[in-house]
C-alpha cells in the first residue's frame, strides 16, 4: 500500500472532490427534491454500486497494463495528469451552466431509483476516465499488488461520494436552496475543485522525474 503521507494526500485531494458539485451530486440532489428522500439515498446506493464496477474494471485493466509494460503504465499517469490539470482548468474556467441542472425536474421513470442509479453510472464514460486518471497517480509499484492497492483506494473514493450524496439526499432542500442562492459558494466550490485537480496533476509530474 503507499505509505501515510501519500495516502493522505489522497484521502484530502479524494475528499475535496467529492464534496464539490458535480454530475453525481446533482443527480442525487435532483431525485431528492423530486422523490424525496428515499429515492434521493436509493440514487445514491446505485451510483456507488455503478462506481465499484468503474473501480473493479479500472483495476483490472491498470494491474494488466503493468504486467504488460512498466513504460506504459508511466504513460498512463503522465496522461492521468495531464487530464487533472485539463478538468481543473476546464472547472475554473467555466460558469454555473451544469449547478443549475438541479433545479430542473427529473422527469417521471419506470423502476427503481436504484437501478437506475447503477445504470447511470454504470454508462457514463467520464466516470471511468476519471478513477483512470486519478488513481493512478497515488500507486506506488514497489509497494505490493497494483490491483489490490487501486481497488482499496478506488473503494475509499466511490465510499467518499456515496456519503456525500446520502447527505445531500437527506437535505435536500436546504443544499439546493444554497446552490441555488448563493453564487460566492458555487465559485469557491469550484475554484477549490479547480485548483485540487491542477494541483494534483502538477504534483505528480514533479515528483515523477525527482
Amino acid at each position: 500500500m503507499p505509505d501515510l503521507a501519500t495516502l493522505g494526500l489522497f484521502f484530502t485531494a479524494a475528499f475535496v472532490l467529492s464534496i464539490t458539485p458535480g454530475p453525481g451530486i446533482l443527480y442525487t440532489l435532483a431525485r431528492s427534491l423530486n422523490g424525496g428522500k428515499s429515492e434521493g439515498i436509493s440514487s445514491a446506493l446505485g451510483l456507488f454500486v455503478g462506481g465499484l464496477v468503474h473501480v473493479f474494471a479500472a483495476a483490472v485493466g491498470i494491474s494488466s497494463l503493468l504486467m504488460t509494460s512498466a513504460v506504459a503504465f508511466t504513460l498512463v499517469k503522465y496522461a492521468g495528469a495531464a487530464y487533472l490539470i485539463y478538468l481543473g482548468l476546464k472547472t475554473l474556467l467555466s460558469r454555473d451552466k451544469l449547478l443549475v441542472k438541479a433545479d430542473a425536474a427529473v422527469p417521471p421513470q419506470r423502476g427503481s431509483a436504484f437501478y437506475q442509479g447503477v445504470i447511470t453510472e454504470v454508462l457514463n464514460p467520464k466516470t471511468a476516465l476519471f478513477f483512470l486518471a486519478f488513481i493512478p497517480q497515488f500507486i506506488n509499484v514497489e509497494s505490493g499488488s497494483v490491483f489490490t492497492q487501486f481497488l482499496v483506494l478506488g473503494l475509499i473514493t466511490d465510499f467518499l461520494n456515496l456519503a456525500v450524496d446520502v447527505f445531500v439526499a437527506s437535505f435536500a432542500g436546504p443544499i439546493g436552496q444554497k446552490l441555488r442562492a448563493s453564487g460566492s459558494f458555487r465559485r469557491g466550490q469550484r475554484i477549490t475543485s479547480g485548483c485540487t485537480m491542477i494541483g494534483l496533476g502538477a504534483y505528480v509530474a514533479i515528483a515523477d522525474q525527482n
